[in-house]
């Protein structure tokens, strides 16, 4: 089902903190009069000198070799239309994001208000000098096919329209693949064409560079066929206008081997899909409805392959398949343009990659565990860390093979180190966990649920089917804050503690057996269970829910010990611990422990450095630990350092399989070249850790939220670790979009104590 979005939450997202979504960060230090007059004046004199004397030395004394412009006059804006070029600004935002997310290049936006063709056309001619390339987007046809035609003529960086050739070229790789699944030759099928807008007239184009006979296809718009003596025709649709005795849609596909829609949705029924040939393939791509819906499609023909543009279908066409990496490309070569060479190299891309292996990470990610080529899966999966080095380096080669890349790659293997270190490949780790929870949602019990932030996060999580939130605490309260916030909880289950008296007397039972000989009464057991934090625990230490989630307004000591005394520690496990997983822009780093153990013993280090690689892991990702003190392998003495050596020596006799080193600093365990020069003997040369374990809480503590506010890290966590069941304390005071990482994460650590 498609996300829900509501106009609040759209709104208050883009308002939030800085309004809109993006923000220019420099990229030197600016930090003293030194470093202020090498930026400006007099020192920026120097590289305009060199680049007056050499224009391409703009590439190398500038940031136009990594920067696009997303440029619109706002005439077709999604289904919106000609909504002004204002407001257009989210999206070309929203656009700009995905560039960086996906493929690591910088955007500027620019929102043009000209409607007249040749105006804009000399508007955007004259921005060459700034950007490495120009993404155009939502322009209405058909000015937009003169507009992209023009622009490649007169401007030597790379010019597309991605609303016209990032469909083509991504649902040409899916035609490309379900062909060959249904053993057709692409020259000989009969291809229909729904819609005669800027998509639909590319991808036909596109298509029939693949193999598609002219002859062989019908193109129809809203008063049915295209045909020759139609008087309403204007060129781009002459193109394709047929003579034969075709006048509707279900004329066209009888018989038709492909149906390609790029217009309105519910206008195809199932009557006109049973027309088709054997093994019919049906590209349904109106969003956010298809022209059929596809359990329609599908139960009218078991032989029929189907694609759609959304993501709770299987082979779903997103552009960002495309656009990210085929700048990517280009721009890494110099590229002077975007030829068809280099389009077509794209889409054979993708269809090959779709027919590789898919990676444990992938089919985690969407809850899958036998994806593979087949009539549900014709092309890679957003998600898939390997698009970047698969379609970039394809595209770079075309252009270089005709002739438009004016500086070529010659280590292709550099390269490829070189586009994931770009991005941090590992950047979309939450990306996967959230997708992997949406694949089997589970119970999870909020402790704090008379708190706005935790309604508007259940609203999410319920919304976007991460989990199935359960609200614990005064109904009444509760209730009140869901009505005053304008939220739909309406399903969502509401358990006030004090209402339950059965399961008071259960809980009280259970309880009070876990802790007779810790001191705890029968009575004192009665008065705790009433409060959330033990009930929560309890409720998943009975299995009346999944997962336990709290933490937000209470110490996290005060938070966890009821979950100790309720569920306690996985067998073997003698204390848990706390990791944050801080998302930078070097890649995602994992610290432990900074929440729980005040000054851990060199054993007990040994035992947290067990439970952090195993969860690094659950990541899936190689934990590589660097254990770290004040000294470097004993060039400082002190019982830090002295703990940290032993705990490093027992942990390696331990872990014999773990990348492990220590004792370190900080900086020389991230640092590589520190460690090549000084250290040669390191583990961690050529597998920067990622894993970085503090001899005490104090630093680690501070180390984390240091990096938070002055490294603008993003910190997820801590999740807590050795626990019997899923349990974790929400950071005090977590924004929304924390909370909801934590339950995701809550989620998928519920599906794997299933299937244990």
């Amino acid at each position: 089902m498609a996300i829900k979005i509501r106009r609040e939450d759209a709104l208050n997202y883009h308002t939030q903190g800085s309004p809109g979504k993006i923000e220019v960060v420099p990229t030197k230090p600016l930090s003293s009069q030194m470093d202020l007059a090498l930026a400006y004046s007099p020192g920026v004199a120097e590289p305009c000198k060199e680049i007056e004397a050499d224009v391409e030395n703009v590439y190398k004394y500038t940031a136009k070799g990594n920067l696009i412009g997303v440029i619109t006059n706002g005439t077709a804006v999604l289904g919106l239309g000609d909504i002004g070029p204002e407001a257009s600004k989210p999206v070309m935002e929203g656009k700009g994001v995905l560039f960086k997310k996906f493929a690591g290049i910088d955007v500027f936006d620019i929102e043009i208000n000209e409607k007249d063709p040749k105006k804009l056309i000399e508007i955007i001619r004259s921005l060459e000098p700034t950007f490495g390339g120009i993404n155009l987007e939502d322009i209405k046809a058909p000015e937009c096919f003169e507009i992209e035609r023009e622009l490649k003529k007169q401007m030597n960086i790379p010019v597309m329209h991605d609303d016209q050739h990032g469909t083509a070229i991504i649902s040409g790789a899916a035609l490309l693949n379900a062909l060959e699944i249904v053993e057709k030759d692409i020259t000989k099928i009969k291809l229909v064409v729904n819609g005669a807008g800027a998509s639909a007239v590319s991808c036909t184009r596109f298509y029939m560079s693949l193999g598609v006979k002219r002859e062989n296809l019908v193109m129809c718009d809203k008063e049915g066929a295209i045909r020759n003596d139609r008087p309403d025709l204007d060129d781009i649709k002459k193109e394709f206008s047929t003579d034969r005795d075709i006048h509707t849609l279900s004329d066209a596909l009888k018989d038709a081997d492909v149906f390609l829609g790029l217009s309105a949705g519910n206008i195809v029924n199932q009557d006109q899909i049973k027309l088709m040939a054997p093994n019919p393939i049906v590209f349904a791509l109106a969003n956010p409805d298809p022209e059929i819906p596809y359990e329609l499609a599908i139960e009218a023909r078991e032989d029929l392959i189907m694609a759609t543009g959304r993501s709770d279908h299987p082979n779903q066409v997103n552009n960002v398949l495309g656009f990210p990496y085929i700048f990517r490309g280009a721009l890494d070569v110099r590229a002077t343009a975007i030829n068809e060479e280099m389009k077509l190299a794209a889409a054979k891309a993708i269809a090959k990659l779709a027919k590789e292996p898919v990676p444990d990470i992938v089919n985690k990610a969407y809850g899958e565990s036998k994806l593979g080529f087949g009539r549900m899966y014709l092309i890679p999966k957003p998600l898939d860390p390997r698009l970047i080095t698969t379609i970039a380096p394809a595209v770079a080669k075309a252009a270089m093979e005709s002739g438009v890349a004016k500086f070529p790659i010659k280590d292709w293997d550099a390269y490829e180190l070189e586009l994931q270190e770009r991005i941090g490949i590992d950047q979309r780790l939450m990306s996967v966990v959230i997708a992997r929870a949406k694949k089997d949602p589970k119970r999870v019990v909020f402790a704090e649920a008379d708190n706005r932030k935790i309604l508007k996060a259940a609203q999410i999580i319920k919304d976007e089917k991460i989990g199935n939130p359960i609200l614990l605490g005064n109904r009444e309260k509760i209730l009140s804050l869901i009505q005053d916030n304008s939220l739909d909880l309406s399903n969502v289950s509401i358990i006030d503690p004090l209402e339950e008296k059965e399961m008071i007397q259960k809980f009280t039972s259970i309880l009070f057996e876990k802790r007779q000989r810790k001191g705890m009464s029968i009575s004192e057991a009665s008065r705790l269970v009433t409060q959330r934090n033990y009930f929560g625990a309890l409720m998943v230490e009975t299995g009346a829910a999944d997962a336990f989630i709290s933490g937000l307004t209470r110490d996290y000591p005060k938070t966890i010990l009821p979950s100790l005394h309720s569920i306690g520690v996985k067998k073997g496990v003698k204390r848990v611990a706390g990791m944050y997983i801080m998302n930078t822009d070097k890649g995602p780093f994992f610290f432990a422990d900074a929440t729980v153990n005040l000054d851990p013993t060199a054993e007990e280090l040994v035992e947290i450095i067990g439970l952090t690689a195993e969860a690094v892991k659950f990541f899936n990702m190689e934990p590589r630990i660097a254990i770290l003190s004040y000294s470097n392998f004993g060039s400082a003495q002190g019982d830090i350092p002295a703990k940290t050596a032993k705990a490093t020596a027992l942990a390696k006799a331990k872990y014999p399989d773990l990348i492990i080193e220590g004792e370190m600093q900080a900086n020389v365990a991230i640092n590589e070249e520190i460690q090549r020069d000084m250290y040669p003997f390191s583990k961690l040369i050529g597998k920067k850790a990622n894993t970085l374990i503090f001899p005490d809480l104090s630093s680690g503590n501070i180390a984390y939220k240091l990096l938070s506010e002055l490294g603008n890290a993003e910190a997820i966590g801590p999740i807590l670790l050795g626990m019997n069941k899923p349990v974790h304390i929400l950071q005090l005071g977590s924004s929304i979009r924390e909370i909801v990482n934590m339950v995701a994460i809550a989620v998928v650590d519920a599906q794997t104590n299933d299937s244990i």
